[in-house]
């Protein structure tokens, strides 16, 4: 059992680090507050979709292209779903996928990057070499073959994007440990006789997590922009899961019409892209050191 006085520092610890965020976040300007609370909107519905959500996510509870109404706020899409109902949806399954799309890439590029930049030698030149010649390529085009030659089902979709997406955190990762895995301190540790495992959770990563957290934002936005793009081309996300990016290429051709349904989920894509930009911006102006 922990004694009073180890009590006692643990709650100072706690309430120390609850003062420090909330002091860091009231310096925060506008633009990274309307970031923060568009991502804790998208956030809730995501989490709670099946309660905010008026009626089923493949629910058919009307006619085809109905006018929006007290019933319908988005009105109706093709075959006579509810479209608020679908937007709710979309925010849990594209935001969601491409989290988990974006944490996968992650885990295979970060932990090459930074074995790379320790270790070095054969293995570093080898991967460093797959790496290029896969950034050589488009995203896009070749997440397109790629889906055409292993099917558009969703677990290929995620792992083609994030093995794809895993070559930029490999050499951003690579880059910044490099930088760091020189520096004397570093040095020392393994002239102490410190393990590698030891050397990279205690020397290198607490020095490049700055710069590969506000990676994750950026890479995020791309995951996320990516995956949209090819459901609307028809090989992301597969009806009638909801997803946005094939919520515009169902209803694209309202545009012609006047109907402004197309833009509410390409306008839901926008808007959170450019709120991850804001927080991710302000957020390397903090760890850059650069003064207001």
């Amino acid at each position: 059992m922990s004694s009073p006085t180890q009590d006692i520092r643990t709650m100072r610890a706690k309430r120390g680090f609850l003062g420090d965020s909330w002091a860091l976040l009231k310096t925060a300007p506008l633009s990274a507050w309307f970031g923060m609370i568009v991502i804790l909107i998208y956030g809730i519905c995501a989490i709670f979709a099946p309660l905010i959500a008026p009626f089923g996510e493949a629910e058919v509870v009307g006619k085809a292209y109905e006018q929006s109404t007290a019933l319908h706020w988005f009105g109706t899409d093709q075959i006579g779903r509810d479209v608020f109902t679908r937007v709710i949806f979309g925010a849990r399954n594209t935001i969601g996928i491409a989290l988990t799309t974006t944490l996968i890439s992650f885990a295979i590029g970060g932990t090459l990057g930074v074995y790379a930049a320790v270790t070095r030698g054969w293995i570093d030149q080898i991967v460093s070499r797959v790496v290029d010649a896969l950034m050589s390529i488009p995203v896009l085009i070749f997440a397109l073959m790629l889906l055409a030659v292993f099917g558009k089902y969703l677990i290929n979709l995620v792992l083609i994007i994030a093995v794809l997406d895993s070559t930029r955190v490999f050499r951003l990762a690579r880059n910044v440990s490099l930088s760091v895995a020189v520096m004397d301190y570093v040095e020392a540790a393994k002239l102490r006789g410190e393990g590698l495992i030891w050397v990279v959770f205690r020397e290198i990563l607490p020095n490049v997590l700055p710069p590969l957290v506000a990676e994750f934002g950026l890479r995020f936005c791309f995951v996320f922009l990516t995956i949209s793009a090819l459901s609307f081309l028809g090989v992301g996300i597969q009806p009638p899961t909801a997803d946005w990016g094939s919520m515009v290429a169902e209803s694209k051709t309202l545009i012609t019409y006047g109907r402004v349904q197309p833009l509410i989920p390409a306008g839901a894509i926008a808007l959170l892209t450019v709120a991850v930009n804001f927080v991710v911006d302000w957020f390397l102006h903090k760890t850059s050191g650069l003064k207001d």
